[in-house]
């Protein structure tokens, strides 16, 4: 793999667009989240039958990332990117104008493929730009996505449901994304160059390695924290602790803005103290929180509600930094893609199935009681992560 090095305005620009692009990435698979009271009652369907929406979405995802790495050794990594944004736009432009309940789920397995595609992509680029000693600034730039979709998800869903059905607020969404696709392939720098496709051997390496499912676990449940229950929140705020919509909406998107003035903050952090202690501090934290979360009574859950995500953010700097640091500079596209797969399929598929049965059985909080003390013990692995030192080119 050959990296043109870029400039410092140019390392700045790409990153802007990269963010742009993954915040949009994001907001796609999450828009359903603020959405679910809205298409349950539109769809007749129960908790867990809209939770299953998200599987279908992390099967697609799946793929998409499992893919990458053939796409990647095809094509280049921006033109990777670009595909990625624009069949995002085609896959929600097809959620939008679907009329049956399987269309849709067609749809969204369609919305995450490509959405897959873009992570190993993106970062891989990002690292390959910037110098080792920045990976965490840099990422934690880039991760600033997730934190403002989170936040602008449930906002931008209330706005445009007063003038659009759910399927028009789907179908902006996919329009922005394929716009923006089209941008970054026709004006965008970096990556360009090939990335390393998967073979049984280098898969074989990589699975054989224990800080590989070390990581893998501990994916597994940052991302079940932040997709997770982000993606079932909604439904427990209206459903359990009998919240309107308009104000569950409201409190859940701006309980994300704590975590924006600590997300700059997160790569040096992770720079500054290492990896491994700054996964430590934030698995620690996020369980607690979860926890009480699921305990305490309204007035000081909602309290709860903005304590819980503000380390999180700080977790995947970190994180990606030990996935790019557990294999050559070739292979960490395919250690990205494998390790977030896994993650994926179960943080952000099987755990909002899990907690819709949880509420349909009225116990939501018991659901929040179990993931966050699962976050908790999760620690008890990072002392035995091995990393390897960072090899430059």
């Amino acid at each position: 793999m050959t990296a043109v090095p870029l400039t410092r305005k140019s390392q700045l620009l790409l990153l802007g667009l990269l963010t742009t692009i993954f915040f949009v990435n994001f907001l796609a698979r999450i828009a359903l989240a603020p959405l679910l009271p809205v298409i349950e009652k539109d769809l007749g369907l129960g908790h867990a039958g809209a939770g299953s929406f998200f599987m279908m979405m992390a099967l697609g995802y799946a793929a998409g990332l499992f893919v990458s790495g053939y796409l990647s050794a095809k094509l280049t990594f921006r033109q990777t990117i670009a595909l990625s944004a624009i069949a995002i736009g085609c896959a929600f432009f097809l959620v939008a104008a679907s009329r049956t309940l399987w269309a849709i789920r067609i749809g969204l397995v369609l919305t995450g493929i490509p959405a897959g595609i873009y992570l190993p992509s993106g970062i891989t680029t990002i690292t390959a730009s910037v110098s080792p000693a920045n990976w965490g600034k840099a990422i934690s730039i880039h991760e600033l996505a997730p934190s403002l979709a989170y936040m602008a998800a449930p906002l931008i869903v209330e706005g445009l449901l007063v003038f659009f059905p759910w399927q028009g607020v789907l179908a902006l969404i996919g329009g922005v994304s394929f716009i923006l696709g089209l941008f970054f392939l026709r004006l965008g720098q970096g990556g360009d160059f090939k990335g390393e496709a998967p073979t049984p051997g280098n898969i074989r390496l990589l699975i054989g390695k224990p800080a590989f499912w070390i990581m893998v676990a501990l994916f597994s449940l940052a991302i079940a924290f932040s997709m997770g229950l982000y993606s079932m929140m909604t439904l427990y705020l209206v459903a359990e602790r009998g919240i309107d919509r308009g104000l569950a909406n409201t409190l859940v998107g701006l309980s994300r803005l704590p975590v924006l003035a600590i997300a700059p903050i997160s790569g040096w952090v992770s720079d500054r103290f290492g990896p491994k202690p700054t996964l430590t501090a934030a698995l620690l934290f996020s369980g607690l929180m979860t926890i009480l979360l699921g305990i305490l009574p309204d007035r000081w859950m909602i309290l709860m509600l903005f304590l819980q995500p503000m380390l999180m953010i700080c977790f995947f700097p970190a994180g990606f930094t030990v996935l790019s640091r557990i294999v050559p500079q070739a292979s960490r596209n395919l250690s990205i893609s494998l390790t977030v797969l896994i993650a994926y399929l179960i943080g952000g598929g099987l755990i909002p199935i899990a907690l819709g049965a949880f509420g349909d059985a009225g116990a939501f909080g018991l659901a929040f009681i179990i993931v966050g003390s699962l976050i908790l013990l999760s620690v008890f692995l990072i002392p035995a992560l091995k990393i390897r030192e960072v090899e430059e080119g």
